[in-house]
């Protein structure tokens, strides 16, 4: 008798725990922004038009060393006014694609968003307190460009914080081939970038 109830408990035991986890993996999923919202957090107030970056293949070169992946898009879009653009981009986490915004304000980032985070991990990279280490970060020289700071991770979300720092790199790499920067421009290791990216 004594056998059966200790199965019987910890059969409820495990049942419980299951329910748990099911609860856990769906609060980290979920959509948090919305378009409009990345939008007036961007330019409270403001009207911007969607702005089109064609994308070349110098350009496509550098994008793929970024995101350690290939880059197919013949364009992309954002928005931009004086010296402030908005880039939404997916980056696979784990397993599921993360849409991620990001806002760029005078060759520094300003703020990264989690738009929709789809995996049942990692998703404490949306909070303040993590995207936070972001915020006045610009580009390194380097060829690949990278962030100029470090970013600490998060124990179980590795996979998720990789994402965001490439998406974070990759707004701040088309930022600078746009008419909204105020550099000069990708630095003389992407010289030839440069110019075709001013040419008409």
């Amino acid at each position: 008798m004594k056998i059966r109830q200790l199965v019987t408990f910890w059969a409820g035991c495990l049942s419980l725990l299951g329910c748990f986890w099911v609860m856990d993996a769906h609060a980290q999923k979920g959509r948090y922004v919305s378009l409009d919202e990345l939008r007036q957090q961007a330019f409270p107030d403001q009207a911007v038009e969607w702005q089109t970056l064609w994308v070349t293949q110098p350009q496509r070169e550098v994008m793929e060393d970024i995101l350690g992946r290939s880059f197919r898009s013949l364009r992309v879009r954002y928005w931009g006014h004086e010296q402030r653009t908005v880039w939404i981009f997916e980056e696979v986490g784990k397993e599921m694609p993360i849409t991620f915004g990001v806002i760029v304000d005078g060759e520094q980032i300003d703020d990264v968003v989690v738009m929709e985070y789809r995996e049942s991990r990692g998703g404490e990279v949306r909070h303040p307190f993590f995207t936070r280490q972001f915020q006045q970060l610009e580009l390194t020289d380097e060829q690949p460009p990278s962030l100029d700071g470090h970013i600490d991770g998060i124990t179980g979300a590795t996979l998720s914080v990789r994402a965001m720092t490439k998406i974070a790199t990759l707004a701040l790499f088309c930022h600078q081939l746009t008419p909204f920067s105020a550099g000069p421009g990708p630095s003389t290791v992407h010289e030839d970038i440069k110019q075709q990216a001013s040419a008409p």
